[in-house]
């Protein structure tokens, strides 16, 4: 929480001053309004679009659920328990019909269901008993553009935000999983999520409205939008809503101790367009906008709004959006369909197995690389950076079979074929910023344990070495490449120091304008390649007469599919100098991905994100990467591709890296896979 509340105090001081659209509030009259609820409870409604007109969910807190007519005509009752909150996506994959998620407030737990797209079915679908372990307030929901995962935000009462997955079970019935926590200092009362964007907001009753970011791989930076008392909202922070109508597109939210909606322009960082009241209407209860255009009255689409002053019961009243955009002078934009999915130009992939996290918190795990067993490829192994303590040494099912508590080990790489006495042996070799030196080990291939080789401390002279990568010359010679914290890089030959052990020797210095780190020598063509973190990606020649004048790839600035900072960097080898190159974006968290040929031309980027069937989460953050073109057997004939996990959800545990199979990619992006 030290986060946001710093970055509430940096938005309070800005609130202060804006004035916005909020001197003048319009009055706008509803142009329909639902039968009263039976029992006088009622928290929040939504409208979907069917073949026939339209139709309003409501939650009847004891009365359950509510379906009415677009003339406001309750159509049908679905038992529900004490419905608190409620919200719908469509069914997706090509079905028709929606779901609607429910939090029960008598027993605190989620209740899943399905109704046809007429609603003249319904069907309750929840595969267990999901309770939320506190005090639930109200939900929403968000459906991932990427991948059409859905997702739930249960709130509670003394702040509590908790993220789940909904997903299938293999008897077709609706589950969840719980995968991260957000939170406010106090009752989070209202959420709202547009799918376009992946912009969550919350409603936090005593202070005001935020805004975080949807994916669960997010970093939880939440954005205060406004406040009470400090900004335009006088005490207190009621229901919410997002109006999305492609170039126009707004947050309505409810102040409701003054009885009136504030409009802020989501395209122009939220800034206060507009205020409004709704006639009879008390504007402390739950919100819905849509951009559809429901008919001659609602062309526009419309604003539900709950009604718990009405005469004769609470109700919830329908707004015409075209007379809130008319009385405040705003753009209407372009209706939107919410049962046509948002696209997404990032491609998908899920891991298959994570390795066992490692054995202490915050930023502690950093750069795979593998040892491929060429007489049993399945007994190849992982060895990973702890960069607080040392190095893992992982089967491919991600268990631990050696720890080497050797120092804190920032990058490491591996190459075949280094002459040792007699013997020619696998070398290992990490940046140790414990030792400011180079750790260099070799492979027992009979144990698949490391054996430290290093003649002594070879240092590096950088303060704190950083980036580190081999190089295995058409000469013979192996190399290692090291980077520090001023951002200049360094060459060392591996030599046989004569009694068993090896001895690192500078022979190039190349000098970088910032930090770099992640970096990838190929062997075959002979090129090495940099990031460097703020600015883009680099080559050069890896041999170490190959001058110290690097040649632009990318930048961050040239390329919309980079967000810094760039991290790690690999190559899958399809032979012949084909190949591929692929870059962590970790400020997006994506891997983008270019040709080994040519002008390595940008050919597109993927996530790595949860399986909700598996319960294993994606990755983000992401420090360093290998990927693979060896098959090493099963779901990896094709190669295999290792990220390491920043923020390792669901449940919450320590750093581990994410295998994936190069097959997914491959298919993802539409790549070739080596044979």
């Amino acid at each position: 929480m030290r986060k946001a509340w710093i970055t509430w105090l940096f938005a309070s001081a800005a609130l202060l001053a804006c004035n916005g659209g909020g001197d003048r509030t319009h009055a706008v009259a509803p142009a329909a309004e639902t039968t009263a609820t039976e029992q006088s409870d009622a928290n929040t409604a939504i409208v979907i679009p069917t073949s026939d007109g339209g139709l309003i969910i409501g939650s009847s807190e004891t009365g359950g659920i509510d379906i009415y007519g677009l003339n406001g005509e309750r159509r049908t009752q679905i038992a529900a328990g004490a419905t608190v909150g409620l919200d719908a996506r469509p069914v997706g994959g090509g079905q028709s019909g929606w779901i609607v998620a429910t939090l029960d407030g008598a027993t605190n737990r989620f209740r899943l269901f399905e109704i046809n797209e007429n609603a003249t079915t319904a069907a309750e679908r929840t595969a267990r008993e999901l309770p939320v372990g506190f005090s639930a307030e109200s939900l929403c929901l968000y459906r991932d553009a990427r991948d059409q995962t859905l997702y739930a935000f249960a709130l509670g009462g003394a702040g509590q935000v908790a993220q789940y997955t909904i997903f299938r079970t293999a008897d077709g019935r609706l589950d969840a999983r719980h995968v991260r926590d957000l939170r406010v200092a106090s009752e989070a009362s209202y959420c709202t999520a547009d799918d376009a964007t992946g912009d969550l907001y919350v409603a936090e009753q005593g202070v005001g409205f935020w805004r975080f970011d949807a994916d669960p791989e997010a970093e939880v930076v939440p954005e205060l939008i406004d406040a009470a008392r400090i900004g335009h909202v006088t005490e207190e922070a009621g229901g919410i809503a997002v109006y999305n109508a492609g170039d126009a597109s707004y947050l309505i939210a409810s102040d409701a101790s003054a009885n009136r909606f504030h409009v802020y322009d989501r395209n122009d960082d939220h800034k206060l367009v507009g205020s409004f009241t709704v006639t009879g209407v008390e504007a402390a209860g739950g919100l819905n906008a849509s951009s559809f255009g429901y008919g001659e009255g609602f062309p526009q689409g419309m604003l539900v709004a709950m009604d718990d002053e009405n005469e004769a019961g609470t109700n919830y009243k329908l707004v015409s959006w075209a007379e809130i955009a008319r009385a405040l002078r705003l753009n209407a934009g372009t209706p939107q369909d919410p049962r046509t999915p948002p696209e997404s130009s990032v491609a998908i992939v899920h891991p298959i197995t994570e390795t066992t996290p490692v054995e202490t918190d915050g930023d502690s795990a950093d750069d795979p690389a593998i040892w491929v067993d060429r007489t049993n490829p399945a007994r190849s192994i992982i060895i990973g950076t702890q960069k607080q303590s040392g190095l893992y040494v992982y089967d491919l099912q991600g268990n631990v079979l050696q720890f080497l508590p050797d120092g804190r080990m920032n990058n490491v790489d591996v190459r075949d074929g280094f002459r040792l006495g007699a013997q020619t042996v696998s070398l290992v070799t990490s940046s140790n910023r414990t030792t400011d030196g180079i750790s260099i080990y070799r492979v027992d291939p009979a144990t698949r344990r490391l054996v430290d080789v290093a003649d002594g401390i070879q240092g590096t002279g950088f303060v704190d070495p950083y980036g580190l990568c081999m190089y295995r010359s058409r000469t013979g010679d192996t190399y290692v490449f090291v980077n520090g914290d001023s951002g200049n890089m360094r060459q060392y030959r591996l030599t046989d120091a004569g009694n068993g052990r090896v001895r690192a020797q500078q022979v190039r210095e190349i000098p970088f304008g910032s930090q770099t780190e992640g970096c990838v020598a190929d062997d075959e063509t002979g090129v090495l390649y940099v990031g460097e973190e703020d600015v883009g990606l680099w080559r050069i020649s890896a041999e170490p007469d190959g001058g110290t004048t690097p040649t632009s790839v990318v930048t961050v600035e040239g390329n919309d599919a980079l967000q810094d900072d760039l991290e790690g960097v690999a190559l899958y080898d399809l032979g012949g100098g084909r190949g591929y190159l692929i870059l962590s974006s970790q400020g997006d968290n994506t891997y983008a991905v270019f040709r080994r040929e040519g002008n390595n031309e940008y050919v597109g980027s993927f996530s790595v994100v949860a399986d909700p069937a598996t319960g294993i989460d994606g990755s983000s953050e992401t420090d360093g990467l290998e990927v693979l073109s060896a098959n090493l057997g099963g779901p990896y004939s094709g190669g295999i591709f290792i990220a390491q996990d920043g923020r390792n959800i669901s449940p919450q545990e320590y750093q581990n890296f994410k295998l994936v199979p190069w097959s997914s990619i491959a298919a993802a992006l539409e790549l070739e896979t080596r044979r």
